[in-house]
């Protein structure tokens, strides 16, 4: 009676655990630490431009929504316009007042433009007025616009009758004008002026920057103010601004209220933040095409290890390795590579981020989407890079590529 021997059981390929997978796939990196290093140079570059303009850009707007939060977006302001004969228009004298009777209305404050000028002193040609506009002002419109004063005082209701006048920093800057004590004098409309006040730089009402401010009462007696506001400084709740910005017009100027233009200061701001998005925009694309070119940059690394190595695949094959596992490998390298740049590239943007922020005296933000994205992004890259050398490596035969060594 004979027996036959039962079939030898097929080998069953070795299976690699994840970490066998990265402790092979970074072994063919160490190998060529320089090579690695330019090609992953070339992803965190693309990384860095694409994280540091979204964190420029968010650092910027976060120091504007800071400022405005400081400030308040709910400052309204009214000015004449043109009239429906085409001729200049003027608000009511009256417009204060009227605009305070609003029932949303927290403060309301104005300023008057009168035809003076104001010089250093009595020697400057008449000519040279430096662009600096006299106003009449109220007491209350530090209050109103939220302005400060750098040095001395603003006008109260003793000062505001005399001459005595408040610069705005630009103006003081033009006048040479860096102290307000007794002693400081400007020549205006005529005659002598004691500077009792200089301004700091206000954000949403940059006009009054360049300008010199009298009292009301002064301007009147003293440079024929004719009591007309020419800018009146609303404050308003901040759930009804919108609602008061409607009625605005038709308060100011009962009888003509097309002649009257109402502006949300703030909207100008938030306007100038828009067109930095432009910007930012055409520095993303940038970006996106300088981490296109590190991604070739890995593909070649990658395609060039996949020939230089042609005798370490074939000794793995003819060891038992299937090409699922030599595919792996690969692949496993294009995105260790791409892992890489990208973490170095997420670290850069941060530190340009970082120092730019400082430098202009913004807070720091990087969105946590920006560096998620960005890691992502070189995965996805590493893996469309490495795609084509991993399969080219797993269909090597072992036989031509021990030959070739």
């Amino acid at each position: 009676m004979t027996t036959t021997a039962p079939p030898r059981p097929r080998p069953q390929a070795a299976r690699l655990s994840p970490a066998d997978v990265l402790r092979v796939g970074g072994s063919g990196l160490r190998s060529r630490p320089m090579r690695v290093f330019l090609s992953a140079l070339g992803i965190a570059i693309g990384i860095a431009a694409m994280i540091g303009v979204v964190g420029i850009s968010t650092s910027s707007s976060e120091e504007l929504n800071r400022k405005l939060d400081a400030l308040g977006t709910n400052l309204l302001t009214v000015s004449p316009g043109q009239s429906f004969g085409g001729g200049d228009a003027h608000l009511s004298a009256e417009a204060v007042e009227m605009v305070g009777r609003i029932g949303s209305v927290e403060s309301v404050s104005a300023i008057g433009k009168t035809d003076a000028k104001v010089y250093r002193n009595d020697r400057i040609p008449k000519q040279e007025t430096g662009g600096i506009g006299v106003y009449a002002a109220r007491t209350d419109l530090p209050d109103t616009v939220g302005g400060k004063v750098a040095t001395g005082q603003w006008l109260n209701d003793a000062s505001g009758k005399y001459p005595a006048v408040v610069l705005g920093p630009k103006a003081a800057e033009q006048l040479a004008v860096s102290q307000a004590d007794p002693d400081t004098q400007v020549w205006l409309g005529g005659e002598w002026f004691t500077v009792v006040g200089i301004l700091e730089p206000n954000e949403l009402a940059a006009e009054l920057d360049a300008g010199a401010f009298v009292g009301w009462e002064a301007a009147q007696r003293n440079l024929d103010f004719d009591g007309y506001p020419t800018t009146v400084y609303t404050r308003a709740d901040g759930a009804a601004v919108t609602d008061v910005q409607a009625v605005l017009g038709a308060t100011a100027n009962p009888e003509d209220p097309s002649s009257v233009e109402v502006s949300r200061p703030s909207d100008a701001l938030a306007a100038k933040e828009a067109t930095d998005d432009t910007l930012s925009g055409l520095l993303l694309g940038l970006g996106a095409v300088t981490l296109l070119v590190g991604g070739v940059g890995v593909a070649n690394t990658m395609v060039i290890s996949v020939l230089e190595r042609r005798a370490e695949i074939g000794l793995r094959r003819s060891l038992g390795a299937t090409r699922g596992q030599i595919r792996t490998q690969f692949l496993c390298e294009s995105l260790l590579l791409s892992a890489l740049g990208g973490a170095g590239g997420v670290l850069l943007g941060i530190a340009v981020t970082g120092g730019y922020a400082t430098y202009q005296g913004w807070p720091t933000v990087v969105p946590a989407w920006a560096m998620a994205g960005g890691v992502g992004a070189t995965l996805v890259i590493g893996g469309l890079a490495g795609f084509y050398p991993a399969v080219r490596a797993a269909r090597l035969p072992p036989t031509e590529a021990l030959a070739a060594s």
